[in-house]
């Protein structure tokens, strides 16, 4: 039986991206789908349902942000926003408006389709959450509370270990810094970066030859990858 490739959706107004990322994701075993402005990204995403969405936030009818606004009362289909747009504000506002990822443009192919396979595969997990978390060297027990690196178990506070599991239950996804600090400290702290810097250069301590893995995104927030690269 033949299995329908997954179709991506790319929401940019410039022609080039597309006659580039069309033939590309094609090659990659997707079924791309293209809309030049927002009214028809969203159009395509509710009659459609792709796997995933590209979406640029300078789109000639609407912001890019509103346009994710407007898909996310309808869909919770991974967003990965793909824009010119560099400034830590932006990324941060188009993460916090619910965007899964954030590349920026001009963009490597290679990171671009890294990013897309481990978006589809969050998807895939969650209707059916799962309690062991593995990156690397380390595993995750959601369900236990524990962690381990290399077989060896970590010694962690209880502050370390909600910050390890709020990255390990977004595996490989920007975590920004505001949705962390209200999490784990408070509505109170959304604004007090400093915490998390103290604790995140605690917890790179503690995990040894899978710090590695716990990536910082300057001014945004943090990310745990899922291995190397």
């Amino acid at each position: 039986m033949t299995v329908a490739p997954l179709s991506v959706l790319v929401v940019d107004d410039e022609p080039q991206i597309h006659r580039f990322l069309g033939p590309a994701l094609e090659a990659a075993g997707y079924a791309p789908l293209r809309a030049e402005t927002a009214r028809e990204g969203l159009r395509l995403a509710a009659a459609r349902g792709p796997a995933c969405v590209l979406l640029d936030l300078g789109l000639p009818d609407m912001d890019g942000k509103e346009a994710l606004a407007r898909l996310r009362a309808f869909s919770q289909v991974p967003v990965i926003v793909v824009s010119a747009r560099d400034r830590e504000a932006e990324k941060v506002a188009a993460l916090d408006a619910g965007a899964d990822d954030y590349v920026e443009k001009p963009f490597g192919l290679a990171e671009l389709l890294a990013r897309l396979r481990a978006a589809t595969r969050r998807a895939l997990l969650v209707e059916a959450p799962v309690p062991l978390v593995t990156a690397g060297p380390l595993e995750v027990d959601l369900e236990r509370r524990r962690a381990r690196v290399l077989g060896q178990e970590m010694a962690l506070t209880p502050r370390e270990w909600e910050l390890l599991a709020a990255l390990a239950r977004n595996l490989g996804r920007v975590v920004t810094q505001r949705r962390l600090l209200g999490e784990i400290w408070g509505p109170a702290h959304v604004e007090d970066s400093q915490y998390l810097r103290v604790y995140v250069g605690q917890l790179r301590a503690k995990l040894g030859p899978a710090a590695r893995l716990l990536r910082t995104e300057p001014g945004v927030g943090y990310r745990l990858l899922e291995a190397d690269g």
